[in-house]
């Protein structure tokens, strides 16, 4: 008998459990959903970046039927001389995505060859700071650090992101 009494208490504090639980599951979550949207209405406001640490490469949430692109011809680089005095040379290409719907793109996105050359200046200027070593490890902050630097010079983040299609070391 006190097994079986034993039994449908715990089973009643299970029920209980799960209703709680329910309950609480119903009444919390649209209110963190309603806090997450008002963080999100904030920060777009006042203009800051929900994930820490990264460029304002927006290439993923922009549809690609959103997206423009601009190439820039080949470019040979000198790279800064290595520790051991060698020196070496960065043969690439650079596409410039762009957002369309961007109020950039519209004042920049149609004359982008009319500043090919301040942009290859930038890319030049940048490139050129790296080592071989360390143009080869760590890529992807190349392309991050130039996206920077032309959405600081063109006062807009309508270019989304940077891509190498063809990029050669020696």
């Amino acid at each position: 008998m006190k097994k079986n009494l034993m039994t449908v208490v715990i089973l009643a504090l299970v029920l209980v459990n799960l209703i709680l639980t329910a309950v609480m599951t119903i009444t919390i979550l649209p209110e963190t959903k309603k806090a997450n949207e008002l963080i999100t209405q904030v920060c777009t406001a006042i203009n800051l970046e929900l994930k820490s640490g990264s460029v304002t490469s927006d290439a993923m949430s922009v549809p690609i039927d959103k997206l423009a692109t601009h190439d820039i011809g080949e470019m040979t680089i000198n790279l800064k001389t290595d520790e051991d005095g060698t020196q070496h040379y960065a043969v690439l290409s650079v596409s410039l995505s762009m957002n369309t719907e961007s109020e950039g793109y519209e004042e920049y996105g149609e004359t982008m060859a009319e500043k090919e050359s301040l942009i290859k200046s930038e890319i030049n200027s940048i490139v050129s700071g790296y080592t071989y070593e360390e143009l080869i490890t760590d890529q992807q902050g190349v392309q991050n650090e130039i996206l920077a630097d032309l959405q600081k010079l063109f006062n807009s983040d309508f270019i989304v992101s940077i891509g190498f299609p063809k990029f050669t070391c020696q």
